[in-house]
């Protein structure tokens, strides 16, 4: 009972965390660079948009790389994305520096992506503490393991609706053993259909997948509840397969994430096994951070709260309900 009140309550806490998600505060902004020419780029500039606010973010390039015609503006699936074309000089955008104006005094992130005319592809973050970059020349093994790694963990961490699904088996799995069974499920689940679908051989519209994760997340909500109720039912007799078969969607959606930013061409296993290897890093961290919970909850809790794993199984359901049809009007 300890580590269902324990977890519970962490539960109720992210309750709220994730109904301000839906606000997605913290979503990164992009930057799109591709070479079309010789000295030539397109630019797209997306940055998180709500109803009619937007980050006040802007890219700064070199004095050497000037825009070309029109910027066109428009609203796209909760961001405001601009396009244009920037002319630079011969030597191009290699050894130039890039700085987001405005970044400094935000917390959200920006996904720099750059590809050039001979396939070569640059990936990196720029934070409020670090908001400009020098663009390479070919990126080194280490530069991708270190981003792609880094965005692996970023992505997990900062995904509201995966995490809680995680919570949710941890809620519902009593045994050890067979916790790790089900994490381990998961895992392996969400790692295949990641590789098949970034690498092209899977294709699958990520609105209705991201609707179906939230579907996940009601399941086990509805499990969660029948548990409390003394029933059981496949999620409480076999974890690991419901694991498994919402870990295969689950992967479809990390790989949504992955293909916008895109894989450098040279060394495609490599960033594709640092991404894998940093969300399940990420994910090990906030399973870390659930166990300590339990722990301190042990010391400091002397009190059985016994509405709290009821309220906090009503409020997934809840959360998990407006993602659904919010994620379905907006196919």
């Amino acid at each position: 009972m300890t580590k269902t009140w324990a977890i519970s309550g962490l539960l109720l806490v992210l309750q709220l965390v994730s109904a301000g998600a839906v606000a997605h505060e913290s979503r990164p902004a992009y930057l799109q660079i591709n070479e079309s020419k010789t000295g030539v780029f397109e630019i797209n500039w997306r940055r998180p948009a709500i109803d009619d606010k937007v980050l006040s973010l802007r890219p700064v390039f070199t004095k050497e790389c000037q825009p070309q015609g029109d910027v066109a503006s428009y609203l796209s699936q909760g961001a405001h994305v601009q396009r244009w074309t920037l002319q630079c000089q011969p030597a191009g955008l290699t050894g130039s520096t890039i700085y987001i104006d405005g970044l400094a005094q935000t917390l959200t992130d920006v996904l720099v992506r750059i590809q050039f005319l001979d396939g070569t592809t640059h990936t990196h973050i720029l934070k409020s503490n670090d908001p400009r970059m020098v663009v390479p020349g070919t990126p080194s093994q280490w530069q991708v393991i270190a981003d792609y790694f880094t965005l692996g963990v970023g992505h997990i961490l900062g995904g509201i609706d995966h995490l809680l699904f995680v919570l949710c088996l941890l809620l519902i799995v009593k045994n050890n053993v067979l916790l790790v069974k089900t994490i381990t499920a998961f895992t392996i689940a969400h790692s295949i259909t990641l590789g098949l679908a970034t690498l092209g051989f899977v294709r699958m519209p990520q609105a209705p997948v991201e609707a179906v994760i939230a579907l996940s997340i009601l399941f086990l909500a509805l499990e969660l509840i029948k548990q409390q109720q003394g029933k059981s039912d496949l999620a409480l007799r076999a974890p690991w397969l419901v694991a498994f078969i919402f870990g295969l969607l689950h992967g479809f959606g990390f790989a949504g994430a992955l293909t916008e930013v895109g894989l450098p061409q040279s060394d495609i296993p490599l960033a594709l096994l640092m991404f894998n290897v940093g969300v399940e890093a990420g994910q090990l961290m906030f399973i870390a951070s659930v166990l300590l919970t339990i722990q301190l909850w042990k010391h400091l809790v002397k009190t059985e709260v016994r509405w709290l794993p009821h309220a906090t199984a009503y409020a997934i359901g809840g959360v998990s309900s407006f993602w659904i049809f919010a994620r379905i009007a907006a196919f």
